[in-house]
């Protein structure tokens, strides 16, 4: 009767297909059917850490062979009052048996006598052999949750060694293995199981087809890393990822995701690699921003008001100077120049040294506005500091050097201090070539007897009104196509994406790289500042925002500034429900605090034994897998560790394409 019950509670149980795999094992073996046994060997020494196994080739041949890294299971030899269960063991390598220098002394003999073949007794020595397995953890029924199954990375005890079988695991325990940890909410499939990078198989034994799925719970307010060297398949994975939160929330919209696309290969179709972009896949969940918009690919403006962000366009414009080799002379003292943000003058006291700084962004003003650079000069008055002597667009010149200036041009009267920029223009062009042609007049020097404008002052003037035969500010013109004298309004239009659960994706492709680091900076603190306001209001609710960056050892490098925006993302993101997939080709140039702190690793071929002993070092998990990082190089060949999976998925990652109706 206690059986009876026992068998019934189990009836839908996952456990249910181990006894049933056992039976079918025991069935074969009466009926002698040995090649279409799953029986590995058997137990030669065991401990809480490492199982040694024996086993024969005829064994290894009816499983379809036992590489490096798969998986066995080992079960008592009989359950008797035991539950179901059994204990996780990955193949680690060879081991050496008792009779191993007999057997090698066997081998040397005959290949000495050159012996052609070896006689049915000698074949039976040695065709036996032994692999060193490490435990991963046991499999059991969960205590309190019915039909559900519950892990342990430890054993609970073990007795002699003789008491145990080992099997190779048919794809329904492969499946159960790699698939039971993972909660059914929120599930998605990102590839097949792949145990070994060769995929020939012995004959009529067919290679494991078991899909691996991972719920995209995971991936929210956590940090997620892909390593790997380029072109193996990192960007495919991603976009499987940003996929799989776009499909599992497409009815609650509760995960906005920002990616910055430094290569445009997630808003654009690449019809060479035949593969398929974020945004033509999702045109109504995504949104393109882009630098230099594309005619295939619908997107709005990516721009910056070089007006209202002097701090960030003054070397943005700095910067493609010297990209297009302009750095020398006037023009260099002018690229040095550093400007201060609106914000930073308006909290500098009232007096000499906000004006002074008032006055140097004013002659920026004024450089811009004779390039060309488009404005909205109402506006600008609104976010324009005030100060005495310097206000808005009056650099705040005393009356006499005025005076004496527009009457050394033959200007009579003096006009009234500026009020427009183009007045502001003409009032610098003016006084500069005063000041130029009269160093040493009385009226260029302030109260203190100091002069009236320092060397940064003189660069920007340099610049705003040259001498004959430089050109000036006519060399910033080209730049206008990254100035748009709204770009302010388009953070708040994606942070209002974000929160109806979009994803937007910038796109950075041939960018200069201060542009790509603006938007970068400017967006990510944006969403750091808007997620810190809603938790300081009670309102994050279930609401998340997943962040991407590549070529990330440029935003976390392994020693520099950790007070930056991407610091406190990666320290503080997961409290204010922020999440980060970050790329890069190498673990070791990433700040150890990041990956020590990063809960979900992708990690494809890595090239460097530094880089995977860095990988070892903050995740013991893939200790044991240094060797096979490092040999294998298939596209999508990929170690997965999820929040979920307790321990390291080899997986082939699926291509990235959009899912037909009615597909999961």
């Amino acid at each position: 009767m206690r059986e009876f019950f026992e068998k019934a509670a189990m009836q839908n149980h996952p456990l249910r297909g181990l006894q049933k795999f056992l039976d079918q094992e025991k069935a074969y073996e009466q009926a002698k059917q040995y090649d279409k046994m799953r029986f590995v060997g058997y137990v030669l020494e065991i401990g809480y850490d490492t199982v040694t196994i024996i086993t024969s080739d005829p064994f290894k041949i009816a499983v379809g062979g036992v590489p490096r890294n798969s998986l066995l299971i080992m079960v008592p030899a009989s359950y008797d009052t035991l539950p179901p269960h059994f204990t996780l063991l990955r193949v680690l390598e060879a081991a050496p048996t008792p009779l191993s220098k007999e057997v090698q002394q066997t081998y040397f003999d005959l290949q000495k006598k050159s012996m052609p073949e070896l006689d049915i007794f000698t074949q039976s020595e040695l065709q036996w052999g032994a692999l060193k397995t490490e435990v991963i953890g046991m499999f059991y029924p969960h205590p309190e949750k019915i039909d559900e199954v519950e892990f342990s990375g430890d054993l609970n005890n073990f007795v002699s060694a003789h008491k145990y079988r080992v099997y190779a695991s048919d794809d329904y325990l492969l499946d159960l293995i790699v698939n039971s940890m993972v909660p059914k909410e929120n599930r998605f499939a990102i590839g097949n199981l792949r145990l070994t990078e060769c995929r020939l198989p012995l004959p009529d034994k067919p290679l494991p087809r078991v899909i691996v799925y991972v719920s995209t719970k995971d991936f929210m307010g956590t940090r997620t890393a892909m390593f790997g060297k380029t072109r193996l398949g990192k960007s495919n994975v991603v976009k499987l990822i940003a996929q799989s939160l776009i499909e599992t929330t497409k009815d609650t919209k509760n995960v906005g995701q920002l990616i910055f696309d430094i290569n445009g290969e997630y808003a654009n179709d690449n019809p060479q690699d035949n593969s398929y972009s974020l945004r033509s896949a999702y045109p109504n969940r995504c949104f393109v921003y882009a630098l230099t918009p594309k005619p295939s690919t619908p997107s709005r403006p990516l721009k910056v008001n070089f007006y209202e962000h002097p701090e960030k366009s003054k070397p943005i414009i700095g910067s493609l100077l010297e990209q297009d080799g302009r750095a020398s002379g006037y023009i260099k003292s002018f690229i040095s120049v550093e400007l201060p943000s609106l914000e930073e003058i308006k909290n500098l006291p009232p007096g000499g040294d906000q004006a002074r700084a008032l006055r140097k962004v004013q002659i920026f003003w004024a450089i811009l506005k004779k390039a060309g650079y488009s404005v909205d000069e109402q506006r600008l008055r609104a976010v324009a500091p005030t100060g005495k002597p310097a206000s808005r667009f009056n650099p705040g010149f005393s009356q006499s050097l005025r005076d004496e200036a527009y009457s050394s041009e033959n200007i009579n009267p003096t006009p009234s201090h500026p009020n427009t920029l183009d007045e502001l223009v003409r009032e610098l062009e003016i006084i500069n070539r005063f000041r130029r042609a009269k160093p040493n007049h009385q009226s260029l020097t302030t109260a203190s007897g100091n002069s009236l404008f320092d060397p940064d002052d003189i660069a920007l003037l340099e610049f705003l009104e040259p001498l004959p035969g430089r050109s000036g500010t006519s060399l910033i013109q080209p730049y206008r196509i990254y100035h748009d004298l709204s770009a302010s309004d388009f953070i708040n239009e994606i942070i209002q994406h974000l929160d109806s659960g979009m994803t937007v994706i910038l796109d950075l492709g041939n960018a200069n790289p201060e542009v790509m680091s603006y938007f970068s900076d400017e967006l990510s603190l944006a969403v750091f500042r808007h997620q810190v306001d809603k938790f300081s209001n009670n309102k994050l609710g279930n609401h998340f925002i997943q962040l991407y960056f590549e070529e990330a050892h440029n935003l976390f490098p392994q020693s520099g500034d950790v007070t930056t925006i991407y610091s406190r993302l990666a320290k503080e993101g997961a409290k204010y429900h922020i999440g980060m997939v970050y790329s890069t080709q190498s673990p070791s140039t990433i700040n150890k605090d990041l990956l020590a702190q990063t809960e979900n690793f992708f990690v494809a071929h890595l090239a460097s034994r530094d880089d995977v002993n860095m990988l070892a070092k903050v995740n013991i998990a893939y200790e044991s897998l240094k060797d096979d990082i490092l040999q294998a190089k298939t596209i999508g060949y990929i170690r997965m560790l999820t929040r979920s999976h307790r321990f390291v998925v080899p997986i082939q990652a699926q291509k990235f394409e959009p899912i037909k109706q009615g597909e999961k």
